[in-house]
């Protein structure tokens, strides 16, 4: 982990007040390389961070048989951080018994409602996401095309059903920087039927193209969406 890329989710922190203290936050770890990245970046930033607070890692593991989070254990052991896997049917329920067409959005609200859950369990206020900046723009992209609306996710999340509070410290880091640095971290291959045939999928293409034409794309939209200030659209109930 860089002190560039720290110091950027270290801003995120202190920005947004994510982490606070007597805080116990969960990483939700689904394997891939983003959560990764947030464990080993919270895990760094918490030997000298300001507040006291403890950290632990989550998966919620979707039943399928072929994923072994065996390394994950390993490097949680590691780094100190204790790690908990929480077995679930995700994956048969949705492709085996209901045979879904568009699978993610159920998908990702069943992983949700489990680590939530499992979190509360084990103690945790705070849930750590490994949405990093890319996400946010995809999003926001895949609310206005699908649905007609500008919509996207907010750093900190309150629960109210379960009373835990959903964190993002990566949104101010790229994809391509945590490609860059992750490539010694345990990545659990993902195995879903789905991947790389979803909606995110088509829309992260189409802001590549958008980004070969236009090279600051992939920094105004961003912008744009974090600077509410610079928007300006119609409002019925001014003049």
């Amino acid at each position: 982990m860089t002190q560039k890329l720290l110091s950027k989710v270290v801003k995120a922190i202190k920005e947004f007040n994510l982490i606070e203290n007597g805080d116990t936050v969960a990483v939700g770890v689904s394997g891939g390389k983003d959560s990764l990245f947030l464990l080993e970046a919270l895990s760094a930033y918490r030997k000298y961070a300001d507040v006291n607070f403890k950290l632990i890692a989550i998966t919620i593991h979707p039943g399928a048989k072929d994923m072994d989070f065996s390394k994950v254990a390993e490097y949680c052991k590691a780094i100190d951080v204790p790690y908990y896997i929480e077995q679930t049917e995700i994956f048969p329920i949705i492709f085996d018994v209901r045979k879904e067409k568009n699978p993610c959005s159920l998908c990702a609200k069943m992983r949700r409602g489990a680590l939530c859950t499992t979190a509360k369990k084990y103690g945790a206020n705070k849930i750590a996401l490994g949405h990093h900046q890319n996400d946010l723009t995809e999003t926001f992209m895949l609310s206005l095309i699908y649905e007609g609306r500008l919509s996207t996710f907010s750093p900190k999340t309150e629960m109210t059903r379960t009373g835990e509070t959903i964190i993002r410290p990566l949104l101010y880091i790229t994809e391509g920087e945590i490609i860059g640095n992750s490539k010694h971290l345990p990545v659990v291959k993902n195995t879903c039927p789905a991947d790389k045939h979803t909606q995110r999928e088509y829309v992260k293409n189409l802001l590549k193209q958008i980004n070969t034409e236009v090279e600051t794309s992939i920094i105004n939209i961003p912008h744009a969406i974090t600077h509410p200030e610079r928007n300006n659209l119609w409002d019925k109930n001014k003049p």
